[in-house]
């Protein structure tokens, strides 16, 4: 790694050009692109917003009536002349960055490579993935000079951000292949590095200066993953100017980066989250306030196409926000588009333009699920920067194969190439000093205390189809706990799952209670601080009316206020002379559900229930078995009884798995759908005998209002088997099937054919897979037999997750240690805060 100050011209055949590209949408008077029509447009535009500072377009509108028709070179050569002498390009040097693209590995946000981890280091037939060498650099259009302010050969320089008084950078670099991404900040003559970050095991990058001079910057330092895959998950952080006190101030379980200051002085951020619904379309935009409070969401959290948002600022002078219209799978790339949240916050009305213009056809609030739809768009864009409202900067193809350039791009359609040089340009912007936004005061402590939720009215929403005044009477606290390990094998449910969770989503369910709701709607709630919680309403019986399908994070000291549930963000509540009724008393607490918060477990809370009252008839061997099974034989992956429950999910719960992304009506999954809940409430002839307690129908609603959750705990004891559960491995699963003719592979496509229950590890020879063999006395019966077998016994001597003495795998037991390390390290962090000390990453201790 160096730095220095080489100023050379621009390398001979590196050509100041154009693509053409489609005319953006929504263009009210729309030309054909990179035409002389679109340049007319810009010159005179220009001419008339600068004047004085746009001295020659006189000029240029003259060669252009002269311009020959057909001379493509000539136009080319005007078009750079008159869009580059915009003075907002022009008046001050470009930043830039150079590096190879980020290598496709699984999602558009895996471009960390974190040391140690999943996709660092991949062996044959993968090629290595982290693509080393890169370096940050100036360019003055003036004069083609670049400049090269660092240089990191053996590493990558990225995610650059110019202090307010243009005279300093913060960056992300890692130095070399082994290590990881740390914030650092140099001087824009390239003087003064000076790294501010140092935790060797955690991958800082996205950095941003503060009004205040702190910095925000998405990072791993609580060692977490993402609930459908192996990847690191990363949240926003917060540290003084000089590096110390580092503190979190988002939690949400997946993925919070790209953060951008907005004039008003919050932080406008890309968040990939998601509770009951499908890992794929849930990319969006949200809001924060610098001390971590006031979490909303922004845009596009449940819009189907496209799948994610990143890259996103705010267009000087306006609400809309330029940005890119991606893919989930992939790299950061897809369409330029600018978005209006005045116009709503999903679907394709705030979508104003979009380059190319084809890609606004299929942006989509609902309808089927299709996460890759953006991939189809070229030419890509990237890192986009607003100049103005009309002229844009950013990275762009330039038709070398994956290659991308600067490219000014403008309203008026034109595209014009500034510069290129290999292997690729990025985070292209101006270097200059910018306006400050205003500071925005603390409104959190650093001592733990719990945080509160004020809603004002939970029947102001826009999904409560069927739901009546007077119906909700509970809100349950639900959190989406962090994924501490994942596992080398998956679950193929909705997507896959490392390990297998549930048979159709992928997050564990910790419940911490109900509270009381008003009559008016209100509630007025004490919650746990830092912890990603989520909310169900409830009706008198306790069963969900509706669920968030989201999370939220209430800082310590924080009162979070919402109008509703769902509500309608752009228009304010109906305005009530009333104080809302729960507003005066104090909040109430979260009351447990039956006993102290935990993870929630299929098989100790709804499985009991069925082991004492049903399974003498719904038995494997039993008539009522033939129809349903509730025993609580473990399977390879789960256990009979869920199985059963699942296979028959449409006739008897209705449960939204990993579900669409668009917000679901009231009433439409849950316990109250569900045929399995309406039957045991309303009883049947056959079932007189069977009297279920107001506790047990409790439980069976609560697991069915939870998504029908199976483990508890992302930690397995068998991580690299099938699913990560599986006491038998692949072999010996695709040895049983071959002899009993059935697949037990390959997650629910085994289960394609609505295949039941066919393992018991409890009653080997009650496994109905073997009744497959016909002849029971014959070689192939008795080797399946031993297969089941060996499994019971190996499942006995090393419990699995819904087992009692489960003991996590040696790996799992290391993450979960550093889990807490990184805690203990938030805690030191925070404790130094609260006592007005400076602690940096070389002055922690290990517990």
């Amino acid at each position: 790694m160096t730095t220095r100050g080489i100023r050379r011209p621009i390398a001979a055949g590196l050509v100041l050009g154009v693509l053409l590209s489609a005319a953006p949408a929504g263009a009210a008077d729309a030309v054909e692109p990179n035409s002389k029509a679109s340049l007319r447009a810009a010159i005179e535009d220009l001419r008339s917003t600068f004047g004085g500072r746009y001295p020659k377009g006189k000029e240029f509108l003259k060669r252009l009536d002269d311009l020959p028709a057909g001379d493509a070179p000539a136009f080319l050569a005007l078009q750079k002349d008159a869009l580059v002498a915009n003075p907002l390009v022009s008046g001050r040097c470009i930043l830039f960055v150079t590096r190879s693209q980020y290598r496709s590995h699984y999602h558009a946000i895996d471009t960390l490579f974190h040391a140690g981890e999943l996709n660092w280091d991949r062996k044959k037939p993968h090629a290595d993935l982290f693509g080393p060498g890169g370096a940050m650099k100036t360019i003055d259009l003036r004069t083609g000079r670049v400049t090269t302010l660092i240089e990191a050969p053996e590493g990558i320089v990225r995610d650059p951000d110019v202090h307010y008084d243009g005279r300093r950078i913060t960056f992300a670099m890692r130095k070399a292949r082994d290590t990881n991404y740390h914030i650092h900040e140099i001087g824009t003559d390239g003087t003064g590095l000076t790294q501010l970050t140092s935790l060797s095991s955690a991958t800082d990058f996205d950095p941003i200066y503060l009004p205040d001079d702190t910095i925000v910057f998405s990072s791993t330092r609580e060692p977490k993953y993402n609930m459908c895959s192996r990847d690191h998950a990363a949240n926003l952080y917060r540290m003084d100017a000089d590096g110390a006190n580092i503190h979190r101030i988002t939690r949400n379980t997946l993925f919070d980066n790209h953060p951008e200051v907005m004039p008003d002085g919050r932080i406008l951020y890309a968040r990939w989250e998601y509770v009951d619904r499908n890992f794929g379309d849930a990319h969006g935009l949200w809001v924060v306030n610098p001390d971590g409070t006031g979490q909303a969401i922004y845009w596009g959290n449940n819009t189907a196409v496209p799948a994610a948002i990143f890259n996103q600022h705010v267009i000087p002078g306006t609400e809309k926000v330029l940005a890119i219209l991606g893919q989930h799978h992939d790299r950061l790339w897809g369409a330029l588009a600018i978005v209006d949240k005045s116009r709503g916050i999903e679907g394709r009305q705030p979508v104003l333009r979009t380059w190319p213009a084809e890609a606004a056809g299929i942006i989509r609030a609902g309808g089927p699920f299709d996460c890759d739809a953006f991939r189809r768009f070229n030419p890509k864009y990237e890192d986009p920067w607003p100049l103005s409202e009309k002229h844009f900067l950013c990275s762009r193809m330039t038709g070398k194969g994956q290659q991308m350039g600067i490219y000014l791009v403008d309203t008026f359609g034109n595209e014009v190439l500034l510069h290129s040089e290999a292997p690729g340009c990025y985070d292209p912007m101006p270097l200059g000093p910018r306006k400050r936004p205003p500071v925005i005061a603390e409104r959190r402590s650093f001592d733990g205390a719990p945080g509160y939720i004020m809603l004002q009215d939970g029947y102001e929403r826009t999904h409560m189809k069927g739901g009546r005044r007077g119906s909700i009477k509970y809100i349950r606290g639900v959190e989406s706990p962090p994924k501490k390990n994942w596992s080398g094998g998956s679950w193929g449910g909705q997507g896959y799952a490392a390990p297998g969770m549930n048979w159709h989503d992928f997050t564990a369910k910790r419940i911490f209670g109900d509270a009381p709701g008003e009559a008016d709607g209100s509630a007025y709630i004490e919650v746990p601080s830092d912890t990603f919680i989520f909310f169900q309403a409830l009706d008198a019986n306790k069963m969900m009316v509706q669920s968030m399908r989201s999370g939220t994070v209430v800082q310590p000291g924080e009162t979070q206020s919402c109008a509703g549930c769902h509500e309608d963000r752009l228009s304010p509540p109906p305005y009530s002379h009333q104080t809302a009724i729960a507003a005066r008393r104090p909040a109430s607490k979260l009351d447990g559900w039956f006993g102290r918060p935990r993870h929630f477990s299929y098989v100790k809370e709804v499985q009991p229930i069925f082991d004492t009252h049903c399974v003498k008839c719904h038995d494997f061997g039993q008539e009522a078995g033939k129809k349903l099974i509730l025993a609580g034989d473990r399977t390879p992956y789960f256990n009979a009884s869920y199985i059963d429950l699942w296979i028959w999910s449409r006739k008897l719960i209705t449960c939204v798995g990993g579900g669409p992304a668009e917000i679901q009506q009231a009433y439409s999954w849950g316990s109250h759908p569900s045929k399995l809940s309406k039957v045991l409430r309303a009883g049947m002839a056959q079932h007189k005998d069977v009297k279920l307690s107001a506790e047990d129908m409790h439980r069976i609603n609560t697991w069915l209002d939870l998504n029908a959750p199976y483990y508890p705990f992302y930690e397995c004891a068998y991580p690299d088997s099938p699913s990560g559960r599986s006491p038998l491995d692949a072999g010996q699963l695709k040895r049983l099937g071959e002899l009993t003719k059935l697949s037990f592979l390959g997650g629910l496509k085994s289960h394609g054919r609505r295949e039941r229950a066919q393992i018991s590890f409890e009653r080997p020879g009650r496994s109905p897979c073997l009744a497959r063999i016909a002849d029971k006395n014959g070689p192939e019966y008795k080797e399946a037999l031993a297969i089941i077998t060996a499994g019971a016994k190996t499942l006995k001597s090393k419990p699995r997750c819904d087992m009692a003495g489960f003991v996590p795998c040696d790996k799992d037991i290391e993450r979960l240690r550093l889990f807490e390390q990184r805690d203990h390290f938030e805690s030191q962090f925070r404790d130094a805060i609260r006592k007005g000390t400076k602690l940096y990453d070389k002055d922690l201790a290990a517990p």
